[in-house]
């Protein structure tokens, strides 16, 4: 069995990656946790933003986990359900959809949106309580659509195109506003997705950079750290932007949303 790392075979930069991490998970778990008790704005809004940071920050746990060599030396750990990256277009697009539009009443048809989100969700929990000898042998599968380069690529072109999707809804919004109140909404939910899509682009560089390079260039950019740090960074810092983004409707943006 693999024992965790010890302090002698890493650096203080790798400890200080990892304290960045726990503070990305702590501050996701307790400001998506007080979006479940937000009284001003759309309940479902707000639950689906809720969700948003929770399932980020779990998904940042779960990279904890692998940095630290954890599912080896605990193997009735793999495939522990913390893996939650098809859920994010999802819940993002509902959240703005739903407080621009609170009128809006979801309809049997939206159940497309949540088929891959829920797909991965049990594609774990199955394999979660399957046998340790069985799942221990299974990895990240190429062709795998909810962990493996497919599922990669399906968490990518997804969240941009529900990115853009909802800046459409922001755009129709900015058409139709004639209240103050309102008009503050939509540049709350315009500045939400600017920077998430900037943030979002140089994160999908360095996960299509290590694709790469490792399919055609046979060369394994997880295995230089400096890049591998680069690249977590990269996803870290699209869960601070959105708790950041969330701590201020929580206090500055109250009345905003009440209106």
């Amino acid at each position: 069995m693999i024992q965790l790392l010890t302090a002698e075979e890493h650096s203080i930069f790798f400890y200080l990656l990892l304290l960045v991490l726990l503070l990305g998970v702590l501050q996701a778990l307790a400001i998506g946790s007080l979006f479940f008790f937000k009284r001003s704005g759309d309940k479902r809004a707000n639950v689906a933003y809720g969700l948003l940071l929770i399932t980020f920050g779990l998904t940042v746990f779960h990279y904890i986990l692998l940095f630290v060599n954890a599912y080896e030396a605990y193997p009735q750990l793999y495939f522990l359900p913390v893996y939650y990256t098809l859920s994010f277009p999802t819940l993002l697009f509902f959240h703005i959809k739903l407080n621009l539009y609170p009128s809006y009443r979801v309809r049997i048809t939206d159940v497309k949106h949540f088929l891959l989100p829920v797909g991965q969700l049990v594609f774990f929990l199955t394999l979660f309580f399957s046998a340790v000898e069985y799942k221990s042998k299974i990895g990240r599968w190429f062709y795998n659509p909810f962990y493996g380069a497919f599922e990669q690529f399906l968490y990518l072109t997804t969240f941009f195109a529900y990115m853009y999707f909802s800046w459409r809804y922001v755009r129709q919004k900015k058409r139709e506003v004639r209240n103050q109140g309102e008009v503050k909404k939509v540049i709350y939910a315009d500045k939400l997705l600017r920077v998430l899509f900037v943030l979002f682009c140089v994160h999908t560089f360095f996960v299509l950079g290590d694709f790469i390079s490792y399919e055609f260039l046979h060369i394994n950019l997880r295995a230089v750290k400096p890049y591998a740090a680069m690249g977590v960074l990269s996803f870290v810092a699209l869960l601070f932007w959105l708790g950041a983004y969330g701590f201020q409707v929580l206090l500055w943006g109250r009345k905003v949303f009440a209106a």
